[in-house]
């Protein structure tokens, strides 16, 4: 990108702006508004490479440089960030920081994928998982000191603490500024998982954390036609540790699917506001729903992270989850017979997503089988309501 780049941006423009202008070419005579496609595997060079020269396609290629450095100003990393294959991807390089040997404190409900991984990575010995319902404050900080109460496993203070809030599906909310205060007080690294909040609504860097990870997959493409994941982080040696594993691993995204992912950027104020203006909506009438046991959504005032979130979201998000009266056959049967939401996993699409989440058979055993996760979309508010309401009904 030319100097000339708006990266990074001047302090005084709201992130919706930003959404729209970074990662714009340099303004130039005939120059393109919006950055091209580089398909190239890789790139002129002679002699010993120099630091910041491409080299090779595993390394770097200008279509990256315009996401990166917009979502790193969405994020307030001082940083570009660094984009991957997928979400998951992202995870598996966020992991890597946990030395051989050390503790990772992570949510008991979190993204699956992160979940199956971590567990995985524990079964072969690399490190030991603790899981924590990242809503209780004080068990988290004993977690993290590695206190008596979690001494059974043999080992001492958390190497990372893995945030996710709210979490992924049952929309719990953590004191991300407290907790991630306790976690470097015990010497360990803050990863937080940013995809359900995006940084229009939560910005875990300025909250303490060390790196930010997004499946793009989600918001930000926010098209369902891409798989990409991403970090973000303001530590030169983390950003070096974490590009040497993408360049080692292979664990690359293609330009076309970044470039989208660019394009899906432009509009994600826009989806947010709708998405999130519609969830509150939906949340409020479905609490007195006689067919909804429960609602879950951190907006409502009588949700048990309503205050946390009150305080370090702009926002509560476009989630929102519904326990179904009659069990899990119920609420398979409401996922069956609406017409307008798509039954599908993922989340965060113009489209709205419905999915009864233990039908994933790695869902942790805590989640209600009658539990159905509701992703909000960008269709009129009423359309909606009346399709949950009449399949509700049925």
């Amino acid at each position: 990108m030319s100097s000339e780049s708006i990266f990074p941006s001047p302090a005084n423009l709201s992130r919706e702006t930003v959404a729209v202008t970074a990662g714009r070419p340099a303004r130039e005579p005939d120059a393109p508004v919006n950055p091209p496609i580089v398909l190239s595997s890789t790139f002129h060079g002679t002699g010993t490479p120099v630091p910041g020269e491409r080299v090779y396609g595993r390394f770097s290629n200008p279509t990256w440089d315009p996401f990166e450095e917009a979502l790193s100003e969405l994020e307030g990393a001082e940083l570009p960030a660094l984009v991957f294959a997928s979400g998951l991807a992202a995870v598996a390089a966020a992991l890597s920081l946990v030395p051989v040997g050390g503790v990772l404190v992570m949510p008991r409900h979190s993204y699956q994928g992160s979940l199956l991984l971590a567990a995985e990575e524990a079964a072969n010995g690399r490190f030991t998982v603790r899981t924590v319902d990242v809503a209780d404050t004080e068990d988290v900080v004993a977690a993290l000191r590695g206190s008596a109460a979690w001494t059974a496993d043999g080992f001492g203070p958390a190497s990372m603490l893995w945030i996710e809030s709210p979490t992924n599906p049952m929309l719990e909310v953590a004191e991300i500024e407290v907790l991630t205060r306790a976690a470097h007080e015990a010497g360990a690294l803050v990863v937080a998982d940013n995809t359900f909040s995006t940084p229009l609504v939560t910005r875990p860097l300025e909250l303490g954390a060390d790196v930010v990870l997004h499946s793009v997959t989600k918001y930000l493409a926010g098209h369902s036609d891409v798989v990409l994941g991403a970090l973000a982080t303001s530590s030169g040696e983390l950003r070096t540790r974490l590009h040497s594993y993408r360049s080692l691993h292979g664990s690359i995204g293609g330009p076309f699917e970044v470039w989208l992912a660019l394009r899906g950027l432009r509009t994600l104020a826009l989806r947010v506001q709708r998405s999130q203006a519609t969830a509150g909506l939906l949340a409020q009438r479905l609490v007195d729903h006689p067919g909804v046991e429960a609602v879950r959504y951190p907006g409502l005032p009588g949700d048990a992270g309503h205050e946390r979130a009150a305080k370090q979201m702009d926002g509560f998000g476009s989630i929102l989850c519904i326990e179904v009266a009659g069990g899990a056959a119920a609420a398979e049967a409401v996922a069956e017979k609406v017409r307008l939401w798509l039954p599908a996993t993922s989340l965060g699409g113009v489209e709205s997503l419905i999915e009864r989440r233990r039908r994933q058979p790695a869902e942790p055993q805590s989640v209600p089988e009658n539990l159905l996760r509701l992703s909000v979309g960008i269709e009129d508010a009423e359309d909606l309501w009346d399709d949950l309401a009449q399949a509700l009904a049925r």
